[in-house]
């Protein structure tokens, strides 16, 4: 067994060499929105963009690397579970035993979170704590949409697997009650939201909060997964299909 030291030494780097590096540039990030000389709604931040868009299988090839990338650290995290617990996919629900199970608590969750997060969004736009987000600002190309629904699968997958599933149980080992561990898991997502403006800090503390916690009844991070994977999609591609047709996307 890991002494507790190890065991949060062990979780702050899985952090330093992913979301936790990614809450210290989203807070460098807001600090520049906040100090620039245009008001934050005013500001728009864009998401998915394409990198070389004149040269489409070029820019296709660094998409599909940043998302391959970009779940390393759900590996590594997956490994160093795994040197104490046989199956460590298992041991925090990321896998395909219970397909039907997960869809239909994760299409729930979705629509929890979805519909008031929408709502939390266009507020804070109107009381000017958030800038406009451009969802999705890849070039029109064959290959766009599927793009931008693996983007959407390699956020859900590394955000709970890691946030919930990773931490939640590495810090419960440590000795922490499930409160402490869900509320600092809970603040660590937003603080990697904070480059949308406060709007997106405190709705995703609220949407790690009500993760956290069904993690706790159902030891489960595949229907997290699900209804995080759900929420960027329709966010990605509807941006995507729809920016031209309503004014308050734009």
């Amino acid at each position: 067994m890991l002494s507790r030291r190890t065991l949060l030494v062990e979780t702050a780097l899985v952090l330093g060499v992913s979301l936790g590096a990614s809450g210290l540039r989203s807070a460098l990030s807001l600090v520049d929105k906040l100090t620039a000389h245009v008001a934050l709604n005013r500001q728009v931040t864009t998401m998915n963009s394409s990198v070389t868009p004149d040269r489409p299988w070029l820019d296709l090839a660094y998409q599909l690397l940043d998302i391959g990338l970009a779940l390393v650290p759900v590996a590594l995290a997956l490994h160093l579970l795994g040197r104490q617990h046989a199956g460590a996919r298992h041991l925090v629900g990321v896998d395909l035993r219970r397909p039907w199970s997960d869809l239909g608590r994760g299409a729930l969750l979705a629509a929890v979170v979805g519909i008031p997060g929408l709502g939390l969004y266009l507020l804070a736009r109107a009381l000017g704590a958030n800038t406009s987000i451009a969802a999705a600002n890849l070039a029109a190309h064959w290959w766009t949409i599927p793009v931008l629904v693996l983007a959407a699968a390699q956020n859900a997958v590394l955000e709970e697997v890691v946030m919930v599933g990773y931490l939640l149980t590495r810090w419960r080992e440590a000795g922490w009650s499930w409160p402490a561990a869900i509320v600092v898991s809970a603040l660590i997502r937003g603080s990697y939201h904070l480059y949308q403006g406060f709007g997106g800090f405190v709705g995703n503390i609220a949407m790690g909060l009500l993760f956290g916690w069904v993690f706790t009844r159902i030891r489960r991070v595949g229907p997290l997964v699900v209804a995080h994977a759900l929420l960027d999609v329709v966010a990605f591609v509807g941006y995507t299909l729809l920016r031209s047709h309503l004014s308050w996307l734009q």
